[in-house]
């Protein structure tokens, strides 16, 4: 399938990948697939400690070397490294990106209630293979953050550090246009659309992709079609999520919509390659030139990971 532009970088073999250190030749015209979060982690150690009661998606670790094969396995060439909620350290996601820099790059945590946590943005950059950040409010607890304060001096600081923020929050997003609207110049991205399975169980998918969707009207706001499996009731294909799915789409466009799995989420219920096919061809909505742009391209540009 070719795009318009040709792109150097691959997918092929694991043993190959892992040898060369993921740098291979990607053939001239080949569509290059992103996944837009996939958490890794490694167990807990004294330079790695999980946050005390931590339960991780996954009853054994999700590393480096067993997401490799799985990558190549599923014809997804770059990955989005996003480190899970164990712990708000970002090593083991770095480690990934210094060790095979065309292959990964990460998104990383920052505690928003440490007083030391401003001092970090400034040179948040510094790190290779951090392209920027991801903040979570999901709990009642952080999701009080924003509107006691707490995260309050966060979006005027990344913004002026020229950071991009994957945020994440279940039912709320709408609370997020203030902050848009404040910050231009602050790059937002709504992961999983802020759908989960709890939600669309209640009947409320409808209402709170009407939340995402109402964000489309501000330029610096895209969004993470994103760990679909936890959105649907159905099996693959998914298909409940189809109209949600292309009212999206028609919101946001091809230049701001970035497919992602969260693959360790709902791990058994669809395989990476399913969650691939799903977008490239069950979608019938999307052409060729949307599949380009939404399967990496756009996160690519909105992250600025050449």
């Amino acid at each position: 399938m070719f795009t318009r532009r040709k792109f150097i970088g691959t997918t092929v073999g694991a043993g190959v990948a892992l040898a060369m250190g993921g740098c291979a030749t990607q053939p001239a015209g080949k569509r290059m697939i992103v996944d837009s979060q996939v958490h890794l982690w490694k167990a807990s150690s004294p330079d790695y400690p999980w946050n005390p009661g931590a339960k991780p998606q996954l009853p054994e670790p999700f590393t480096i070397e067993r997401v490799l094969p799985l990558m190549d396995e599923a014809g997804v060439d770059r990955v989005v490294a996003v480190p899970p909620g164990l712990n708000d350290v970002n090593s083991y996601a770095l480690e990934a990106a210094r060790r095979y820099p065309n292959r990964f790059a990460v998104m990383g945590r920052i505690p928003l209630e440490d007083p030391k946590s401003p001092a970090l943005l400034p040179r948040w950059k510094d790190q290779p293979g951090m392209l920027g950040v991801r903040v979570t409010f999901i709990t009642p607890a952080t999701l009080k953050w924003l509107s006691d304060g707490t995260a309050d001096w966060f979006w005027p600081a990344a913004e002026k550090a020229g950071l991009p923020v994957m945020f994440l929050v279940f039912g709320h997003v709408n609370r997020f246009g203030p902050i848009a609207e404040r910050h231009p110049g602050l790059q937002l991205i709504i992961d999983h659309m802020g759908v989960n399975l709890a939600i669309a169980k209640e009947g409320r998918t409808a209402e709170v992709i009407g939340h995402a969707v109402a964000l489309a009207k501000y330029p610096n706001v895209s969004i993470k079609m994103s760990n679909l499996v936890n959105a649907s009731l159905e099996p693959y294909p998914f298909r409940d999520l189809n109209d949600h799915l292309k009212r999206v789409f028609d919101a946001y466009g091809p230049r701001r919509c970035h497919w992602g799995t969260d693959l360790t989420a709902g791990y058994a219920r669809a395989t990476w390659s399913q969650r691939v096919t799903h977008f490239t061809e069950e979608l019938k909505f999307l052409s060729e030139s949307d599949k380009d742009w939404v399967m990496g391209r756009s996160v690519r540009e909105r992250l600025k990971w050449a």
